[in-house]
């Protein structure tokens, strides 16, 4: 069923064609004499750096293949939900940790999480890697218990029938370190038949994965201040840049991060982040709302017809989506993060996350064409070839957009502004609709 899989990794070397492996000699879990264990560092495409890791014992051919995320642990966890109906699904590309949990639906099947060690694989694999485990000494348990034996073989056709498409099904792949990914065939077009959900980790998720949570006692003295207690909001919205430590995104090295709370007029305060790391130079700006969830989203529609569009301001925060309808481009608000900046900023680093996406893996051909005629296509907007329309759209309601008009109480014409009642799904999506502001203490 598979087709010929294209090359999903590039080494962070650059383009060298033999990636640099590091050999380490290492016990084997089966015989306890020594093996080797390969270790690469790569990036995939479009998600994030990875260790891969084979191990290989030439006494007793114990092989082991698994894969580490090469960073820290993400912000928040992550849920997709993909709906297989044809070929190309299965052969889509999945990145599985450690902490990844598998659920299919339709037949009430789950591979819980720290059940599996992490992997590349396919849809396809996950499937044959169930059958292959459920399977495992059937000849015995048919002789043993053969009431069970049945019930396994009848599964297993159910699950034979998925992995032959008689029918579509749902796969949703659930990672509370948010280091899990599933390939997109149409990037860097929206997936029509994936659907990616961030949510919030609980104290329980927090506590699995060793994050020590606001009020514990690691939180002490974190702040770089003579006395080691959290600021308040007041101190926060001094003058003052306060530091604390933290651990770099990209190599997870001690990093120093800046902090400070400033007002956007006509809009609100909001709290800027930046972090330089000192090991790797990776830098990031960070801009965050310093309030609350708004009552309503809002949307905005900004027309790029000259360079006055091109220069205004821009709040773009976590919670807000992008897109382009010009180019069918879809951006999730996760993607480019909280920024403060202009429209020819944004438009600047989509271009070049999609441009680092293509240059980061050997991708199949047809979406590296397809990305790099949308990166062409938004040269042709910066150059002022071509006008489009970016639209910003935040259910939280805490991104801004400047006003160009002189009567801060009208916009101008080329900047539309609609405020609109959240959906369920939004709510629940921003943890809205868990949360109890009356009555709590009663519960």
């Amino acid at each position: 069923m598979c087709e010929e899989q294209k090359p999903l990794f590039r080494d962070l070397a650059g383009d060298d064609p033999e990636p640099e492996v590091t050999e380490i000699e290492s016990l084997c879990l089966n015989c306890h004499e020594n093996g080797m264990t390969r270790l690469l560092l790569t990036r995939i495409p479009h998600y994030k750096n990875v260790v891969i890791m084979s191990f290989n014992c030439e006494h007793c051919g114990f092989e082991n293949n698994e894969i580490q995320p090469g960073g820290a642990y993400a912000e928040l966890g992550v849920r997709w939900k993909l709906n297989i109906q044809e070929s190309r699904d299965l052969n889509r590309q999945v990145v599985k940790s450690d902490h990844t949990a598998v659920i299919i639906p339709e037949l009430d099947f789950e591979i819980p999480a720290l059940s599996q060690k992490g992997e590349v694989t396919t849809v396809e694999g996950i499937i044959s890697r169930a059958i292959t485990g459920l399977t495992q000494d059937q000849a015995v348990r048919r002789q043993q218990h053969p009431e069970h034996a049945e019930q396994i073989d009848q599964f297993v056709a159910k699950l034979e029938e998925l992995r032959s498409l008689q029918k579509t099904w749902t796969l949703i792949i659930e990672d509370i370190t948010g280091n899990c990914f599933v390939e997109n065939p149409e990037a860097p077009k929206k997936d029509p038949g994936c659907v990616r959900t961030d949510f919030k980790r609980s104290k329980e998720d927090d506590i699995k994965l060793g994050i020590y949570t606001e009020g514990s006692q690691a939180l002490a003295g974190a702040l770089t201040s003579e006395e080691p207690s959290v600021a308040s909001y007041d101190q926060l919205a001094s003058d003052e840049v306060l530091q604390f430590r933290t651990n770099c995104p990209e190599c997870n090295a001690p990093a120093d991060t800046n902090m400070k709370i400033t007002k956007i007029p006509h809009f609100k305060e909001v709290v800027i982040m930046a972090t330089v790391c000192d090991a790797c130079g990776h830098r990031t700006n960070e801009v965050k709302s310093g309030g609350g969830v708004e009552e309503k989203g809002v949307k905005f529609e900004v027309k790029i017809r000259n360079r006055e569009d091109f220069t205004r301001d821009i709040l773009k925060s976590e919670t807000c989506n992008m897109g382009i309808p010009e180019l069918e481009l879809e951006v999730g608000g996760a993607a480019l993060g909280g920024r403060f900046t202009t429209v020819e900023g944004v438009l600047t680093a989509v271009k070049d996350q999609m441009r680092e996406g293509v240059g980061l893996g050997d991708a199949g051909g047809e979406a590296r064409e397809k990305v790099e005629r949308c990166i062409s296509s938004i040269d042709e907007i910066l150059e002022g070839k071509s006008t489009a329309t970016l639209i910003l759209d935040d259910p939280a309601g805490n991104s801004y957009v400047q006003n160009l008009s002189d009567d801060p109480t009208v916009f101008d014409d080329g900047l539309k502004v609609v405020h609109y009642e959240r959906s369920y799904e939004q709510n629940d999506e921003l943890g809205l609709n868990d949360m109890k502001t009356e009555g709590y203490a009663e519960s």
